[in-house]
This record gives C-alpha cells, structure tokens and sequence, in this order.
C-alpha cells in the first residue's frame, strides 16, 4: 500500500502523531462530518470491505512510515472505525499511545490502558440526532451505561460545539455524568471555506459566547470537562488567528486519509476546503497551549 506525502508533508520530517483514516464505511451520516467533504481524499462511492486495503496491507504501511517519522501516537478514525476491528487491535499494537475515535454505537472492546476511546456526541438526543440521525443518541448513551467496571481503556465523550448546539451543552454534560463515562471535553466546529450553514459562526467574534460557555462549564464541572483553560482563551479573538496561522497540527500530527488503496496526506487533519481562520479544533488550540507550557 502506497503512502503520498502531499502539499508541506515531507517525507524526510519527524510527526510524533499520526492520524489513520481506517475506511471510509460508516453506520451513520452526520450533518456536519469533515471526512466526506467533496474536496477531501475519497474513493468516488463508499467502499464494500472488498474495495478495501487489507488489514495486512494497511498495518506494513503504518509500520514504515512509524520508523521512518518517529511516531509514537496514532489517532484511529474513518468512517467508523471498529467497523474494522480486527486491524484496530493489531495496529494499536504498533504504538506506544493511541486514540480511538468512535461514534459509540458499536460497543467498544477493551484493548488496553495505552489505549484511549474518544466517543462523539453532540447535544441532548434532540440536538444530537438532528445532527447525527435519529436514535443514534439512544444507542450511544445505552453503551456508555454498559461500559464494564473493569473496562482498562478509559473512555470519553467529545462533543463538537455549533451554533446550533451551543445552548444546550450543560445539559449533555449532565446526562454523561450518568453513565460510565471517565470525562469529557469539547472541540469547535471547523468549516469549510465560505461557510455560512447553520453549524458555522460568521467570524470569531460571534463564536466568543460558545467558547465563553465551555470556559463556564470547566469551572463547573471541575475535572469531567477537561479543556484545558489556555486552550480555551487561545480561542478567544485576540489569540485565535495566531495559533492557526502557526497551526502547531501541521508540523506535529501526519493526517492519511484512505483514497482507493492509497493513503494520501489532506492540506490539514480536517481535509483540503478548511477556513483555517475560523478553525475550532481541539487538537490545534490543545498543542498551542502545551507548547506554551500550559498542560492543564
């Protein structure tokens, strides 16, 4: 399987994370999903699992390019990634840390400490399922109440914050206190260049009361809302287009997306057609904030 490093990815630069894109089947079809966006790496229709690369195929791949970057921490995402469990728990192996992200309908299996289920929800089940497709709030939260006591790999919820959501996300942090949930955090939406849908904020300024309301609920639910505080302000408009015209993922985490049999490297983690202006990503703001000294 062939791996083309594209656009300042370079093939002879250290990336300490790598983030997987294992397939591009999905259980569910979320409004505002950054994978399928028409500009992004994608096969022309969704692939069978026949269409796919093997598991032996993917895994040779992420072994060369481990040895050849460096890397030590790997993000799985997909589509849906346990949809391909048997390759999750051979490639978890390769890595010292890795993070599994989840639309937390599939119960998740326990793979180890070193292993860390990241589980996306997005509101309370109205707000939630408008977004993410009916009834899937329900099955999620149904897992995350099973999640077994002696489960070894934590799990958390992200939420993604709109400007649709961004009144109602006291109330998911309620609910998730509930179930077996070790805690949460919250990632801001990313849009697309001339992006003017009912998730995205017009500029920075108008996204300063969402951004105020997690500061908020960090204070109030000390420890289960895990922003950091730094982070947070670096969101703020005074910080904001500093950090992402510096953006500390594009020098430290390599993005492969599936193309056919092809990994090949978007413009950023989120794709090709970003506004990086108005960029929320957690992972953005979270390294600016560690690389400033600011780890809590």
């Amino acid at each position: 399987m062939q791996a083309v490093l594209e656009g300042h990815y370079r093939e002879d630069a250290p990336y300490p994370s790598v983030i997987v894109n294992v397939t591009e089947r999905c259980n569910l079809s979320c409004a505002h999903c950054f994978i399928y966006r028409d500009a992004n790496p994608l096969s022309p229709v969704r692939p069978r699992v026949a269409d796919e690369p093997t598991d032996d195929e993917m895994l040779e791949t992420l072994e060369m390019l481990r040895d050849r970057h460096g890397i030590r921490t790997a993000l799985w995402m997909g589509g849906e990634p346990l949809l391909r469990g048997p390759l999750i728990e051979r490639g978890v192996k390769l890595f010292p840390r890795n993070t599994i992200t989840t639309n937390g309908t599939i119960e998740v299996p326990d793979l180890g400490p070193n292993v860390l289920y990241v589980v996306s929800l997005d509101g309370p089940e109205d707000v939630n399922d408008a977004i993410r497709g009916r009834g899937s709030y329900k099955r999620v939260m149904q897992n995350l109440r099973r999640l077994p006591e002696d489960l070894s790999s934590p799990v958390q919820v992200q939420c993604t914050v709109t400007r649709r959501n961004q009144d109602r996300l006291e109330e998911l942090v309620r609910e998730l206190q509930k179930t077996r949930v070790g805690w949460m955090s919250f990632s801001f939406y990313v849009p697309r260049a001339s992006d003017d849908g009912p998730d995205a904020w017009p500029d920075n300024e108008a996204r300063v009361p969402a951004v105020r309301e997690v500061m908020r609920l960090r204070n109030e639910y000390p420890g289960f809302v895990r922003n950091t505080r730094r982070s947070l302000e670096l969101m703020l408009p005074e910080h904001a287009e500093r950090v992402t015209a510096a953006c500390p993922a594009r020098e430290r985490v390599l993005p492969l997306y599936l193309d056919g049999h092809v990994f090949r490297t978007p413009g950023c983690c989120y794709g090709n057609d970003v506004d990086c202006v108005r960029c929320g990503a957690w992972v953005v703001f979270h390294l600016a904030a560690e690389l400033e000294g600011h780890a809590s």
